[in-house]
């Protein structure tokens, strides 16, 4: 190996937190999400009472499910009225972001402390670079035993390592023995344990990827591999067609970036059913002070500001519009963010029924100050 990457994948992560607040559902179908499931209900012998998908009524989504509701069809991003169509005695809990942003600070913190040369993915999974730390495959293997323990004892929570010469490769294999696993991989054993597997579990191959393919009669990664790169190249153009073609070999040079800048801050929500900007005039104003206020603190926690202020709207038909609107200096005040994002919303049209609503700061690069937490004004909402 001419190096050694690890991408950590937590295992279910938003449900296996929610595990450890309600172990007696460990085993059991479980799927979290929906903005008003209700939260479980202690009874008088100091159990709990559990909503199930079949009583929920309204619009949402999963946000995950344990491995017991994955095999019943259920995942994360279904509508939770079609999980309930699938599953209807299946347990569902409202989401706990708190507890989830918690959860992965002390596991990426307990990761640090043994090997610091990380690249933040997101809330439930790194990479990290091993190529300093050990030696051979042994060395290797103990190394990864280590890094879960030590996420074990900080989280209460399991996780799976994929170790690969590449970024492409090692995130492959942490998806391959789920969960509470570990894969090491070299070059030799691509054939026969990356070949098999089909397209999609290259990241980057999505579904109409996936379909393009598949009408070229390309279906596993094998296929792909020894697939004509001039055919490629004409269905998918001459980067991407490279790129699968090099991918499916299992090339990439990519690097581990250890630091990264963020580009824009955003906060979003999806109603429970359509409003009227008239008739839910006051709902949709909360909501929108509820999302510039989050979204001015993320920008003080990481200590930037942003000129670049916009709106993101969904219609019921499903289509989206953006808006944005660039201020003469760089800001994190809620108060400038939210007469920004309404100046945007003018320019929108409010006749129609909106399903979704969202807030964006971006072109962040100046640092400012903790500054004093203020309330928004209860500014009307511009109509036609």
């Amino acid at each position: 190996m001419s190096r050694r990457i690890a991408h950590l994948d937590m295992d279910a992560f938003f449900a296996s937190v929610e595990l450890l607040a309600y172990p007696e559902l460990a085993g059991l179908p479980v799927a979290v999400g929906g903005r008003r499931a209700p939260p479980p209900r202690r009874l008088p012998d100091g159990s709990f009472e559990f909503a199930r998908l079949a009583d929920y009524s309204g619009r949402g989504v999963l946000t995950t499910a344990t491995y017991a509701a994955r095999a019943l069809g259920l995942s994360s991003g279904m509508g939770i009225m079609q999980a309930a169509r699938l599953a209807p005695r299946a347990i569902l809990l409202p989401a706990n972001f708190e507890a989830y942003r918690e959860a992965s600070q002390r596991f990426k913190a307990a990761v640090a402390a043994i090997a610091p040369r990380i690249e933040d993915r997101g809330i439930d999974e790194i990479y990290i670079d091993l190529g300093e730390l050990a030696g051979d495959e042994g060395e290797v293997l103990a190394l990864a035993r280590r890094i879960k323990a030590a996420v074990r004892a900080a989280t209460g929570l399991t996780c799976s390592l994929g170790i690969a010469p590449n970024k492409l490769l090692a995130k492959i294999c942490s998806d391959l023995d789920k969960p509470d696993g570990i894969t090491l991989l070299a070059a030799v054993d691509i054939p026969a344990r990356l070949w098999p597997l089909p397209v999609c579990k290259i990241n980057g191959i999505g579904p109409k990827a996936s379909e393009k393919l598949a009408a070229l009669g390309i279906h596993a990664i094998g296929e792909l591999a020894a697939a004509d790169p001039m055919l490629l190249q004409r269905h998918f153009g001459r980067t991407s067609g490279l790129w699968l073609h090099q991918a499916a070999q299992g090339i990439d040079d990519s690097p581990l970036v250890t630091e990264r800048a963020p580009k824009s801050v955003s906060r979003e929500t999806t109603f429970e059913r359509d409003l009227s900007a008239r008739a839910d005039r006051d709902l949709l104003r909360e909501t929108f002070n509820e999302l510039c206020l989050p979204v001015a603190a993320d920008l003080e926690r990481k200590g930037v500001a942003g000129r670049t202020i916009g709106i993101k709207l969904r219609y019921a038909d499903f289509t989206t519009v953006t808006r944005d609107l660039t201020l003469p200096e760089a800001t994190a005040d809620p108060r400038l963010i939210r007469r920004a994002a309404g100046e945007c919303l003018r320019r929108t049209d409010l006749e129609r029924r909106l399903r979704l609503l969202g807030v964006r700061v971006g072109g962040l690069a100046i640092p400012r100050p903790p500054g004093e937490a203020v309330e928004l004004a209860q500014t009307e909402l511009p109509l036609r």
